[in-house]
């Protein structure tokens, strides 16, 4: 990453798509890449889900919220230099939600690597999930929801946008490549 990217102004590349849809694994791979740490929604969520026994829909979605704002409170409290991957499905609040954090939080530059997954597909690999996943994420009830969300979902597009389709092998070195260029590198 050049110096220029990490003098411009604040950064942070969105790794976005529904459940399932590949962005822990896009996340990963950029972080090792570029030695960016890696903020996630899960992360910060699951260790509180851990403390406890019951946790229905809406009490999921109470601390992915926390956890939102927890992501963009680091962000904001980091120096402008920092440049953070942010690894979440953005569109589970309204556009303005983000657009509100990212301000706060005095983001300059929005980056976003778009995880595209059929419906069908995105099912398949959360129903894969189901007996490891720690409890208070939704069952296999969720399971059509996240067909339609998938088939129906966008990138927030907020800045430059480099999608990866999921229905075909990923093109590591093309995504590297954009990102390289969209840092100055």
């Amino acid at each position: 990453m050049s110096q220029t990217t990490r003098t411009q102004g604040k950064t942070v590349v969105l790794v976005n798509g529904v459940p399932a849809s590949g962005k822990s694994t896009i996340s990963r791979l950029l972080s090792e890449h570029f030695a960016l740490p890696i903020l996630t929604i899960d992360g910060i969520k699951e260790p509180f889900m851990a403390q406890f026994d019951e946790i229905d829909r809406p009490f999921n979605r109470r601390l992915g919220s926390a956890a939102y704002e927890v992501i963009w409170s680091i962000v904001a409290d980091s120096p402008t230099q920092c440049v953070f991957i942010v690894d979440a499905w953005f569109g589970f609040q309204p556009k303005e939600v983000l657009e509100r954090y990212l301000e706060q939080a005095g983001i300059t530059r929005v980056l976003e690597v778009w995880n595209h997954v059929p419906g069908d597909l995105a099912a398949e690999r959360y129903a894969l999930r189901l007996g490891v996943r720690r409890h208070g994420h939704p069952g296999e009830e969720y399971l059509p929801e996240l067909v339609k969300l998938a088939n129906n979902a966008k990138p927030m597009s907020l800045g430059p946008v480099y999608i990866v389709d999921h229905r075909e092998p990923i093109d590591t070195d093309g995504l590297l490549t954009w990102l390289s260029k969209e840092f100055g590198d």
